[in-house]
């Protein structure tokens, strides 16, 4: 595919595709791919989070800090997605244009192995 990308920062790959929709606000995006998510220790060493849809990516984050899931307030996303035991959510902003140039918009099918049900990949991490 022409669109598949070799990411070369350290990032966690977040697939959203339950909560994802075309017309949602930036705001729902954020919430949407910021928690919350099973992850280990690995978590920390990523310094940027895609959100991706149907293997595209729709957005970068750059990850601040990882908190408990249920820690933030969410305002998009209804109550009983945020207070799961055991999960995380991180704390970030957009990330910068040239970051976003790069990597907007293009395919990263090929993180995800065939049949992969984990939604949360990790890269160089």
């Amino acid at each position: 595919m022409k669109n598949e990308i070799e990411i070369d920062e350290k990032a966690i790959l977040i697939r959203i595709n339950q909560l994802y929709s075309d017309s949602m606000s930036d705001l729902a995006l954020y919430e949407a791919t910021r928690g919350v998510w099973k992850v280990g220790d690995r978590k920390n060493k990523a310094e940027l989070a895609f959100a991706v849809y149907g293997g595209q990516v729709k957005e970068i984050f750059k990850i601040g800090k990882w908190l408990k899931a249920g820690t933030q307030q969410y305002l998009t996303i209804p109550q009983e997605h945020k207070m799961i035991a055991g999960r995380w959510e991180f704390e970030g902003v957009v990330a910068n244009e040239a970051i976003r140039q790069k990597y907007m918009g293009k395919s990263v099918k090929a993180y995800f192995p065939k049949g992969a049900a984990n939604p949360v990949m990790y890269v160089n991490c």
